[in-house]
């Protein structure tokens, strides 16, 4: 059976790593955590690559531990940031908290047995800790100039940083050191970003209490066209539905470049070498199919949001983009289609009266003119709700589908949601 690491360096998951870890994960199975920072109520694609790591450290038989920064969130890390972050209340922590842990649990079996994985918040053992005695035990083991060498002090000495970040590696390096002691835990993962608060834990472990700790670190990752991986034109791709539609989550995936495809599917699937090896083989056949997009967006798609949604949101760009049945959508799909198009709204007063459909059309942004909607109407090129309709339709409240919404559509793929106001 292969080890944690031979599996994420096939998959190309591993930026570095301490030099005994291979030799400690010929011996067996190992504890590993990843800390999560609990500043929001969702997770996001971003967050997927060490989510993946403990996944894999899961199934191939260690222990994973969660551990929610419920303490270091109301520090806050400096790593990669060029301003302090913002400091949470605890009752924000303990609701990000659960919202997370429902996440992860689409990845990993929580539970008490042997490789199960668990649940930890800092906030636990940091919240009672007294000044002196963090001093004490964690301050005495550092230097002030090792500190100054590593990466997540160093980029922010010109732009500031406050004494509360800077002392930000001592705390992580008190997380794993005291994860070593109570529960067994002998790695740390993380971005490659984290790799001087994850030795410092190492260092930590092994001058105050002579522990044996390991580190291992995961790519950053950004497109092959530069981009920030995890990002769209809105901003994050969360794994909330409430912040990124399944059909937008759906629709990140499946306009990953072809250059990028095969990385994702290592990195976010656990589909095997071989298997992805033959999706790429038939990808190249054909690349406009994009057959590799969508056995990723499927896959990722499934596993967060469910089957059912994979089948909704391909329903849904049938009905965008393929000419698909809007009249028989139900209402979760009629949402989506809704969430997904440019969208305006009316006053059920106004649709009591009767509203043209050249007026709503010019209202939608789909005519320039109510001249230009009554040619266009003319040759039959709107529909409303999937019907193709003419000049003498009104818009009336009969016309609004479940969930308060009217679907206006030009030619084939260009829409626009009505929705009734409040």
């Amino acid at each position: 059976m292969e080890d944690l690491l031979t599996t994420l360096t096939a998959r190309g998951m591993v930026h570095d790593h301490t030099p005994d870890l291979a030799g400690r994960l010929a011996t067996g199975p190992i504890t590993g955590y990843v800390g999560f920072d609990p500043t929001a109520d969702s997770l996001h694609v971003g967050n997927l690559v060490p989510v993946m790591a403990l996944a894999w450290l899961q199934r191939l038989g260690g222990r994973p531990i969660v551990l929610i920064g419920g303490g270091t969130g109301l520090v806050g890390d400096p790593s990669g940031k060029r301003s302090e972050r913002p400091m949470l209340s605890e009752e924000q922590v303990a609701e990000n908290s659960a919202a997370i842990r429902a996440q992860l649990a689409r990845f990993l079996t929580f539970g008490e047995g042997a490789t199960d994985a668990r649940m930890r918040n800092n906030a636990d053992w940091l919240g009672p800790l007294g000044l002196l005695e963090f001093l004490r035990d964690a301050g005495k083991h550092f230097t002030i100039s090792y500190m100054l060498q590593k990466d997540t002090v160093k980029s922010r000495l010109e732009t500031g940083i406050s004494f509360t970040e800077f002392t930000y590696m001592l705390v992580q390096a008190y997380d794993f050191a005291h994860l070593a002691k109570s529960e067994g835990c002998e790695l740390q993962l993380g971005g490659s970003d984290q790799w001087g608060n994850i030795t410092a834990g190492i260092e930590l472990g092994g001058r105050r209490d002579g522990q044996k700790l390991h580190g291992l670190t995961l790519p950053l990752l950004t497109t092959a066209s530069g981009a920030k991986f995890g990002k769209s034109e809105a901003g994050n791709i969360w794994l909330d539905a409430a912040k990124t539609s399944p059909y937008a989550f759906h629709q990140f995936w499946l306009q990953a470049e072809d250059a990028d495809v095969e990385k994702f599917l290592n990195f976010f699937t656990f589909l095997g070498g071989d298997e992805i090896g033959t999706i790429m083989q038939e990808h190249a056949v054909d690349p406009g199919k994009r057959v590799a997009q969508r056995r990723l967006a499927d896959d990722v798609t499934e596993r967060i949001h469910g089957t059912a949604s994979v089948a909704r949101v391909t329903a849904v760009a049938s009905i965008l983009f393929g000419g698909g049945d809007l009249i028989a959508a139900d209402a979760e799909t009629l949402a989506m289609v809704a969430s997904a198009v440019p969208s305006t709204t009316v006053s059920a007063q106004v649709l009591s009266n009767g509203l043209p459909i050249a007026d709503a059309l010019v209202q939608g942004g789909l005519a320039a003119s109510k001249g230009e909607a009554r040619r266009g109407l003319e040759a039959g090129g709107f529909s409303l709700n999937g019907v193709v309709v003419d000049l003498t339709r009104v818009v009336t409240q009969m016309d609004v589908r479940p969930g308060g919404v009217i679907l206006l559509r030009k030619g084939k793929r260009n829409w626009v949601a009505v929705r009734l106001e409040g």
